[in-house]
């Protein structure tokens, strides 16, 4: 015979277990990559893109020496274009501190060693321009968005075989949207034509991967209209590169993206024809890109091929306007849909109390009261079970040699009782729940939002864990009253060894977000005083039962 609280300890523990499993993948000790490689993906007679890291020449500089630069500057980003080819290779988010009151700001892109993470466009089957890239020029070496102004254009120039060549980045005002825009000029008597490649490349800094696979997403995607959001992780491209070379799909419209916790790198291209997303493997460095159609320029003739770099946070509402699918990046697991219900009712108590965590604090009074009517099932039943321990007990010295007629005369004593052994109704408010409990951890993970937001005291940042593990310890304490209260039919064994699981819990909530601490700390809380209504509730109706 099973106990429905020992159940319900077990399936927390299970739940807990994984999600601590997949905080240590996301925060624990990253494997050191060394060395770095450049590769170049140029496109087979098939016109399938493939890597030629061995063949390709080498007596261009490479990203560690000396680039001809130039840097763009705007209220949100700061970015360095590397002139040869007119990439973008560098990327400051301004309005987001590296750490907690730092004056450096977060780094996406970078050409530096092990944080080695950068764009790359380039046009192939241009003839002999070496690795595809061309050499542009600008006017300007700094470029900043003035007071008043909406948006900044940048314009770079050069000169392909037989076409002039012009690049132009257009930001804007709190935004981290760039819109790119590419136009051929075609001033000879010849057809050009070539191939519009982009990538996006970074190492793999990813430790090795969760058993459970809950963890942050850490990896690159893509998007078609058949599959709005595909993951394609760092071994799925491996895989892509070794069974189909290196080709994910063809199809029309998408985007490519690498994604990471709280931030994003993403590349839509033009609805124009077909494009090929492919990925591509050198070393330890990953990319992922899209390979357009062949590009025709009639002789004396110009054409424009437009697409939209996005660098910074994931926050849905701005992704979404973008590209369809877009704000999935925002990477909230398989129970995204319940997360984003979650952090939309979160957002809005946000909005109304100025405090992220008396929004979690509220929203989690909300999903108990959502939950009470399954919680008062619980209670009694779990109540009604306790009534019949001593009865069942002496049952069990009554048949201690006959486990059949122990069997046969507990079902009885069930079905005189009213009371369904097999009843859910003791799990059920905990099985509901967990999956809430899983979608809040991914929110409260993934949430930029919730980055470095402060809560009161010592508490200064929700999505870090708590310096000095009191909410851990409150949580604990609060488990063990919980237990306390909480009606159980386990033996006092039993009892004994599930007062260890309140011990194991603190520690396993030690390095857990503060916010998420703060969520279950306020949910054992309000169970307490529940089952303590509750209790008192059923002493009421027992005392009016025996006076009738």
């Amino acid at each position: 015979m099973f106990d429905r609280k020992a159940v319900l300890y077990v399936l927390l523990g299970i739940t807990i277990f994984m999600l601590f499993d997949a905080w240590q993948k996301d925060h624990g000790a990253k494997r050191e990559l060394s060395g770095q490689t450049d590769t170049t993906i140029v496109v087979t007679d098939s016109g399938v893109p493939r890597s030629l890291v061995k063949e390709i020449e080498r007596d261009e500089p490479t990203l560690e020496k000396q680039r001809n630069t130039i840097r763009v500057t705007t209220d949100v980003l700061d970015v360095v274009i590397n002139l040869e080819g007119g990439n973008i290779e560098e990327a400051s988010l301004l309005k987001y501190p590296r750490v907690m009151n730092s004056a450096d700001s977060v780094q996406l892109l970078s050409t530096q060693g092990e944080n080695f993470y950068v764009t790359r466009s380039s046009w192939l089957g241009m003839g002999k321009q070496k690795n595809g890239y061309l050499r542009y020029v600008a006017k300007e070496k700094h470029y900043k968005l003035k007071q008043g102004q909406e948006f900044l254009q940048v314009r770079l120039d050069g000169v392909g075989e037989n076409a002039a060549m012009h690049c132009t980045y257009k930001f804007f005002r709190n935004s981290y949207a760039i819109q790119i825009s590419h136009e051929i000029d075609n001033r000879s008597n010849k057809a050009w034509q070539g191939s519009f490649c982009v990538e996006i490349r970074r190492k793999n800094l990813e430790a090795q991967r969760s058993m459970f696979q809950l963890s942050t997403y850490a990896g690159a995607a893509v998007s078609s209209p058949e599959k709005p959001y595909e993951k394609v992780s760092f071994s799925n491209i491996e895989d892509i590169m070794k069974n189909r070379g290196g080709v994910i799909r063809k199809t029309a419209a998408g985007w490519i993206a690498m994604q990471q916790r709280y931030f994003l790198t993403a590349w839509v291209p033009e609805v124009k024809g077909q494009y090929t997303y492919f990925g591509d493997v050198s070393g330890d460095v990953y990319a992922i890109g899209f390979l357009g159609e062949k590009m025709v320029v009639a002789p004396e003739t110009k054409q424009t091929l437009d697409s939209t770099l996005y660098i910074g946070p994931e926050i849905a509402e701005n992704l979404a306007p973008i590209a369809k699918g877009l704000e999935r990046t925002v990477d909230y697991g398989w129970l995204w849909i319940i997360a984003v219900g979650l952090f939309w009712i979160l957002k809005q108590l946000y909005i109304g109390l100025g405090n992220w965590g008396l929004a979690i604090i509220l929203i989690t009074v909300l999903i108990k009261l959502v939950f009470y009517k399954f919680s008062e099932s619980s209670g009694r039943s779990m109540a009604k079970m306790k009534e019949l321990m001593p009865r069942m007990q002496t049952l069990k010295e009554r048949y201690a040699n006959d486990r059949q007629g122990l069997h046969q005369a507990t079902m009885e004593l069930y079905k005189r009782e009213g009371v369904n052994p097999m009843n859910l109704g003791g799990c059920l408010p905990m099985l509901i729940q967990i999956p809430f409990f899983i979608a809040l951890y991914y929110v409260l993970v993934n949430a930029v939002e919730l980055r470095q937001a402060p809560f009161m005291l010592w508490i200064h940042d929700l999505a870090a864990q708590d310096p000095y593990y009191v909410l851990p310890i409150l949580m604990g304490l609060s488990m063990l009253l919980q237990q306390k209260i909480s009606p159980s039919s386990l033996d006092p064994t039993q009892t004994k060894v599930m007062m260890i699981m309140p011990l194991v819990f603190t520690f396993l909530f030690a390095t857990f977000p503060a916010g998420l601490v703060l969520y279950w700390l306020v949910n054992n809380v309000l169970s307490v005083l529940q089952q303590w209504y509750i209790n008192r509730r059923l002493e009421r109706e027992s005392v009016q039962h025996r006076r009738k």
